[in-house]
C-alpha cells in the first residue's frame, strides 16, 4: 500500500508528458486534462481515507531504508494539502478554456499545469529536505514558463524579477540544506529531528534554521519579502494567477509549518516567538496594499499576504488550539483565494478592465456574480459561520491562551479590514446605475468552478463539526514530533 504514496505526484507528472504530444489538438487535450486531473483527485483522495483511517504511508524509494534512501512520505498533514491542490487543480482544469486564448493553450500550457502540480505534490510529500529543494524547482520551473506565457511586455517585466528573486533564494536553499548535511550528516527530516533534538539545537543549527525561514518566508510572501509577489501574480491569466495565489505561497508556508513543528523546536523562545510578530506585521501590510489598489487583481494578491500571516501566527503560537486554526485556516483559504482569483478574472472579461474606476453597476446585468463575490468576500474575512471563522477563532483562542493581546488585535483589526477591501469592488463595481450601453456576455461555464470552490468553502463552515476533528488530529501529530520520526525511521 505504501507505494500509492508516490501516485499523486507520478500521475500529473505522466499526464504532463504525455499531454506535450498533442499541443495543437486541443479539443483532445482538453478532455484529456479534464480526466487526469479527476483521475489525481480521485487517487488522492483514496489516498487520504487510508490515511487517515489507517495511518501514514511511508515509501522507502528504491527499497532503501530510511535515512540511507529517499522516502516519501504521506501523513494526515501532507495528504491533506495534496487533496486540496488537486480540488483546486480540477476547478483551475475546468475554468482554463473559457479563460485562456487558444493560442496561450498551444503553448504547453496544461503540461506546464501537470508540471505544477507534480511539484506541489512532491514538496508535500517528500520526507528529504534536499528533494524539498528539488521539488520546490519543479514547481518553479512549471511557474516560470507559465508566468511568461502569451510574452507581452509586461509579463516579461515581472516574470523577471519573479524569476531572479526566487533564484536567489534557491541558492539559499541549497546552501542551508549543504550546512545541515555537513553538520548532522544526513537530509532525511526524520533523522534531522532525531539529531537536533540530541544536541539541543546547537547555535550553528539556530543560525540554519534562521536562514531556511528566510528562503521559505521568501516563496510565502511574509513580511518583509512580499514586495516580488503581489504584480507577478496578477500578470499571468486568471487562471494561472489562481494556481499561483492558491498554491505557490502554501508551499512556502508549509515548509515552515513542517521544519518548525518537526526539527527546529527547540529555541522557541528565539524562532517561534518571532513568528508572531512578522505574522502580525505580514496582515497590517498585506491589508494596506489591497486597500491602497483600485485593481481588482491586485486586491486579491494583496489578500494573500496577511493570509499567509495568519497561517504563520498559529506556527508561531505553537500550542493546539493555534495549530489547529492555522491548519483549518490554510485549507480554507486554499479553496476561498482560488475561487476569488478565478472570479477578479470573470469580472474582468465581463466589465473589460480590472480598474475598479472605470465600471459600475454590473448588478443589473450579473446579480449572480455579486452575490457570489459578496459571500466570498464573507468568507475569507472570517465572518460566522463561514470557514474563515473556524480556523481564526482557534487561532483567537490560542493567543489568548497564551496571553499574546497585541496579535489578537492586529488579527481582528486585519480581517475587517480585509471585508472592506472585497467589499469595495462589490459596492463600486456592481452598485450603481445600469448603463444601458453595455453588452452582458454569457459567464455560466465560468462561474461554475466558481461555485463549486465557494460550496466547499461554506462547507467547511457550517459543516465544520465533520473536518474540524481531523484538522485537530493533525495539529497534535505536529506537537508530538516522535511520531513522525518513529513513522519514518521504524522505531
Amino acid at each position: 500500500m505504501s507505494n500509492f504514496a508516490v501516485l499523486p505526484i507520478i500521475i500529473p507528472l505522466i499526464s504532463g508528458i504525455i499531454l506535450a504530444f498533442f499541443p495543437k489538438k486541443l479539443v483532445l487535450v482538453r478532455r484529456l486534462t479534464k480526466l487526469f486531473i479527476l483521475i489525481n483527485l480521485a487517487v488522492a483522495a483514496g489516498i487520504a481515507w487510508h490515511v487517515f483511517n489507517e495511518g501514514a504511508l511511508v515509501l522507502e524509494v528504491g527499497g532503501w531504508a530510511a535515512p540511507y534512501g529517499i522516502v516519501m512520505v504521506a501523513d494526515k498533514l501532507a495528504v491533506l494539502l495534496v487533496l486540496t491542490t488537486n480540488i483546486v487543480a480540477s476547478a483551475c482544469a475546468f475554468y482554463a478554456p473559457y479563460s485562456l486564448p487558444n493560442k496561450k493553450e498551444r503553448y504547453y500550457f496544461y503540461s506546464f499545469f501537470f508540471f505544477l502540480i507534480t511539484g506541489v505534490s512532491g514538496a508535500f510529500l517528500t520526507g528529504d529536505l534536499f528533494n524539498l529543494f528539488v521539488f520546490f524547482e519543479v514547481l518553479l520551473m512549471a511557474s516560470y514558463a507559465l508566468i511568461i506565457l502569451g510574452g507581452d511586455k509586461t509579463q516579461l517585466r515581472e516574470s523577471i524579477k519573479y524569476v531572479f528573486i526566487n533564484l536567489f533564494s534557491s541558492m539559499l536553499f541549497v546552501t542551508a540544506v549543504a550546512f545541515i548535511y555537513g553538520t548532522l550528516g544526513t537530509v532525511n527530516m526524520a533523522q534531522i529531528a532525531d539529531r537536533v533534538q540530541d544536541v539541543d539545537q546547537q547555535g550553528i543549527l539556530t543560525t540554519v534554521s534562521i536562514l531556511l525561514f528566510f528562503v521559505f518566508a521568501t516563496k510565502a510572501a511574509l513580511f518583509p519579502l512580499y514586495y516580488w509577489m503581489p504584480k507577478s501574480y496578477v500578470v499571468p491569466n486568471p487562471v494561472i494567477s489562481a494556481l499561483f495565489g492558491a498554491l505557490l505561497t502554501k508551499v512556502g508556508i508549509y515548509a515552515i509549518i513542517r521544519v518548525f513543528s518537526l526539527i527546529f523546536i527547540h529555541k522557541p523562545e528565539l524562532t517561534h516567538e518571532t513568528f508572531i510578530w512578522i505574522a502580525g506585521l505580514s496582515m497590517i501590510f498585506g491589508v494596506i496594499g489591497a486597500l491602497s489598489t483600485n485593481n481588482i487583481k491586485l486586491i486579491m494578491a494583496y489578500n494573500i499576504i496577511p493570509a499567509i500571516g495568519f497561517v504563520l501566527m498559529g506556527v508561531g503560537l505553537f500550542n493546539q488550539d493555534a495549530l489547529s486554526g492555522s491548519l483549518y485556516y490554510l485549507i480554507h483559504d486554499m479553496l476561498i483565494k482560488t475561487s476569488l482569483f478565478l472570479l477578479a478574472g470573470t469580472i474582468t472579461y465581463v466589465a473589460g478592465t480590472s480598474d475598479l474606476r472605470k465600471f459600475s453597476g454590473l448588478i443589473h446585468y450579473y446579480p449572480f456574480l455579486g452575490w457570489l463575490l459578496f459571500v466570498s468576500g464573507f468568507i475569507l474575512a472570517g465572518i460566522p459561520p463561514f470557514s474563515g471563522f473556524i480556523g481564526k477563532l482557534q487561532l483567537i483562542r490560542g493567543a489568548l491562551a497564551d496571553k499574546h493581546i497585541a496579535i489578537v488585535i492586529i488579527a481582528l483589526l486585519s480581517s475587517l479590514l480585509i471585508l472592506y477591501s472585497i467589499m469595495k469592488i462589490f459596492i463600486r463595481g456592481f452598485w450603481g446605475e445600469k448603463d444601458t450601453a453595455f453588452k452582458p456576455i454569457s459567464v455560466k461555464a465560468r462561474t461554475a468552478p466558481i461555485v463549486i470552490l465557494t460550496v466547499l468553502s461554506v462547507f467547511m463552515g457550517i459543516g465544520a463539526e465533520f473536518i474540524y476533528p481531523s484538522v485537530e488530529s493533525i495539529a497534535g501529530y505536529l506537537l508530538d514530533p516522535e511520531a513522525y520520526i518513529n513513522s519514518v525511521m521504524k522505531e
